[in-house]
């Protein structure tokens, strides 16, 4: 787990991108605490920072190639590393260098270029240089689970795992756009390729980028299709215990290749079902007790107190041996760490649940360097509720929002606030949240399933540009590595393949994985109602805090540019009277603080501890 950047020129590399890549070091640092490595080479130079998993010693990185020339930096972890280095010994292909998983991907593309990346079991992106065919490689695993940018510069083209590497390589932050900036506001996050600054751009989920160095023309392969995996079929003769067989030598091989590391794990538990699962199977194949973590709030509000899923993460924690270490977080230590949430996310991307994810990390990285987390499961197995809303209810959206089927249809503002508060510019870009949700119903098989295609519209939009941008960057702020099972490729087509049936049943979403459960945790465990981590903005925005803000927002940059600050200020003051607008004033507030650090500082580095206000005055 690390960060990587770099750029591909029309020539030799001047002196100010060799600085450049130096900078971009300095903005990955947080990525890759352990050592740095700088590759140059004609028109190429790359970047990687280090947190070392596997090989300690000997996996520094640029990789490179001693048969081909080939160089690459990779950041994430190739799980198969083991099987994948065996096969190539027995083709009779060079020994690797190292010991380094991620030598893997360096002979995967070295043997079959870029289908290889078909070969890999993991979460990567990657960079090769391949100088024999004077070409650079950029990849991304087929989830997204980690990170790539590019952008186009002056005679280049730069990459990065974050945006702020990007920017770096560029020499200068382009201009937002206001088609990024209102699917924030209308949706959390952004989803597609594009992101909120002008021609800066996502590497695509299951895709690979081709960067020729003559003319630095671009040309994308796509290496894997969830729409077009050959899902598994299920006869309508065929015995539940089947599949629970056949899932079970599924997770057994998936948890064996995720436990590969060299440097101790632990587990972040919620008290749900898909990190309490993850609790029984690691605890069971380690053979020794994990560490394990999680967080909760210290207050007298009991309504907050009844939404608290302390008691349940204790509870699977002491049931299965765990040295378990439970976070109580007052208000005002969740305040204080909003302004370093904001940084470490670097997306526009507005999901609360970062700052608690963030003090988990920070207590993690005191003794580990990889967790394991839960994301996925209400995904791959059907959880959540929007994929059981009735028929009627999702005709009615599609008639008033057609081409996703009635699903994810409605803005999360109002048409009258948007009017109120949207500036000219995000008031003409409304709606387009709903873009990359169309492309991906649209781009699945006509005889899938209602259910089949939500889920895949969220394994293809809000889990790599929401769900995976809040796990990766709250964890990687503080040098943590997160390994997500639930988001290997073989579970997730498992998962899509499973009859509707199984995975739904009445108001029960994610049957199937909770009646497999109960082979490793009692039925109260599996099939209690889901509470998810709930982040009470409620308590911030109220009482004295609404006046400081107020005073605050009408002086923002971001909020004089692109809202309207006599909207916003009305927001505010109805936000005092009723309570009744939380969602949509966080909303502006997150805005603000994300514009404050990333566009006007240039995207500096907050403590983790720091006054609120203090980034927006």
């Amino acid at each position: 787990m690390c960060g990587l950047a770099g750029v591909i020129a029309d020539r030799t590399l001047t002196p100010a991108q060799q600085q450049r890549l130096a900078d971009a070091v300095a903005a990955l640092h947080h990525r890759g605490p352990d050592g740095h490595g700088i590759h140059q080479q004609g028109p190429v130079g790359l970047v990687h920072t280090r947190l070392a998993i596997i090989d300690l010693a000997g996996g520094d990185q640029p990789l490179q190639s001693a048969a081909s020339g080939l160089q690459a930096v990779v950041n994430g972890e190739i799980y198969n590393h083991v099987e994948l280095r065996e096969e190539f010994r027995r083709r009779g292909e060079p020994e690797p260098r190292s010991h380094s998983d991620c030598e893997a991907l360096l002979q995967a593309y070295q043997v079959h270029g870029v289908p290889g990346l078909a070969r890999l079991n993991g979460m990567f992106a990657a960079a090769l240089h391949d100088p024999a065919r004077r070409r650079l490689v950029l990849a991304r695993d087929r989830l997204g689970i980690k990170p790539l940018y590019y952008a186009r510069g002056a005679g280049c083209v730069v990459f990065g795992s974050e945006l702020r590497a990007v920017l770096a390589l560029l020499g200068h932050t382009p201009p937002l756009v206001a088609d990024g900036i209102a699917q924030f506001f209308e949706h959390e996050f952004q989803g597609g390729e594009a992101t909120a600054f002008e021609g800066v751009m996502r590497v695509p989920p299951g895709h690979a980028l081709v960067i020729e160095e003559d003319g630095l023309q671009i040309r994308r392969e796509r290496y894997w299709s969830l729409a077009e995996a050959p899902l598994r079929t299920w006869p309508a003769s065929t015995r539940a215990e089947e599949a629970d067989e056949a899932f079970t030598a599924l997770m057994e091989q998936v948890m064996t290749e995720h436990l590969r590391a060299d440097v101790p794990f632990g587990l972040l538990l919620s008290g749900g079902v898909d990190s309490g699962l993850l609790c029984a199977l690691l605890t069971r194949m380690h053979g020794q007790p994990i560490e394990s973590f999680s967080v909760g709030y210290a207050t007298d509000d009991a309504a907050e107190a009844g939404r608290n899923e302390l008691d349940a993460a204790e509870a699977v924690a002491a049931r299965l041996g765990t040295r378990h270490t439970a976070l109580r977080l007052a208000p005002g230590d969740l305040w204080r760490r909003l302004p370093h949430a904001v940084w470490a996310t670097d997306e526009l991307m507005r999901d609360h649940a970062v700052l608690p994810t963030l003090a988990l990390g920070e207590r993690a990285s005191q003794s580990l360097k990889i967790v394991f987390t839960g994301e996925g499961g209400d995904e791959v197995f059907a959880g959540y509720g929007r994929y059981r809303r009735p028929a009627l209810q999702r005709w009615l959206a599609g008639l008033r929002s057609p081409g996703s089927g009635g699903f994810r249809t409605r803005s999360l503002w109002p048409r009258a606030w948007q009017q109120a508060v949207f500036g000219p510019a995000l008031q003409a870009a409304s709606g387009g949240f709903r873009q990359p949700q169309i492309e991906a119903w649209q781009a699945t098989p006509r005889n899938w399933t209602t259910l089949q295609r939500s889920q895949h519209g969220d394994l293809m939009t809000a889990v790599p540009d929401n769900l995976l941008v809040k796990a990766d960057r709250s964890l990687m702020a503080f040098g943590i590595e997160g390994r997500v099972p639930f988001l290997d490729h073989r579970v997730v087509e498992f998962g899509l393949s499973l009859p509707d049936a199984w995975k739904v049943q009445g108001r029960i979403g994610k049957h199937f994985l909770r009646r497999w459960g109960l082979r490793h945790l009692p039925h109260d465990a599996l099939f209690t109602p889901k509470k998810g981590f709930h982040v009470p903005m409620h308590w911030l925005l109220s009482g004295d805090f609404l006046k400081h803000l107020q005073a605050a927002l009408a002086r923002n940059a971001a909020v004089q540019q692109w809202l309207q600050p006599a909207g916003v200020a009305r927001l505010i003051e109805v936000q005092q009277q009723t309570g009744a607008h939380t969602e949509a004033l966080s909303a502006v507030l997150h805005f603000a603080l994300w514009h404050r650090i990333q566009v006007e500082q240039g995207g500096r580095r907050p403590p983790a501890h720091a006054e609120l206000l203090d980034y927006l005055q």
